[in-house]
């Protein structure tokens, strides 16, 4: 009988270690099923919904409706959350951030542009100006509308100002 070698007893571990982690994903997509309503509430619920009239056959579809319910529900919730997080990442350096303009206003003031200066949105966002562009002459707009642009080539971001052409280039900051 051969020994076994020291380099696959270092293994070992590592393998079972994968083979669980195959084993658990494969068992999850049954685990994630919906439980049958008749499992989820207690008898006297179950009695009280009027669900004891229903024939074994209604009770089936009943189930099956509330599986494909919740597993609909699901998708939509996890594509909302992909989404949510597509456009939380807007303007960071990310894999998958969204390159779509934001529109939203300025909370405050706003008296021009001036570099190094934090510009904070209704929507908890947070930009820096990183130019030297300047509004001279602007009046004092309170709230006003702003729109952050991305550029075509690169990852800058514009920002300008409802009403105004000048655009300063920012980056997010939160």
């Amino acid at each position: 009988m051969s020994a076994i070698p020291p380099t696959a007893l270092r293994r070992l571990p590592t393998a079972f270690a994968l083979a669980a982690c195959l084993a658990a994903a494969l068992a999850a997509p049954a685990a994630m099923a919906q439980q049958k309503i008749e499992q989820q509430m207690s008898a006297e619920q179950f009695k009280n919904a009027g669900l004891t009239k229903l024939s074994d056959t209604e009770l089936s579809n009943l189930n099956a409706w509330l599986n494909h319910t919740v597993d609909a529900e699901t998708s939509k919730a996890a594509v909302k959350a992909k989404e949510e997080s597509k456009h939380e990442r807007t303007g960071f350096l990310s894999v998958g951030a969204s390159k779509e303009p934001v529109v939203a206003r300025l909370n405050g003031s706003f008296t021009g542009f001036n570099r190094g200066q934090t510009y904070v949105l209704d929507n908890g966002q947070e930009w820096r100006q990183e130019d030297n562009a300047d509004l001279p002459g602007v009046r004092t707009l309170e709230s006003p509308q702003v729109r952050i642009t991305p550029s075509i080539i690169g990852n800058a971001w514009y920002l300008s100002v409802q009403g105004y052409n000048t655009r300063a280039k920012v980056s997010r900051v939160k």
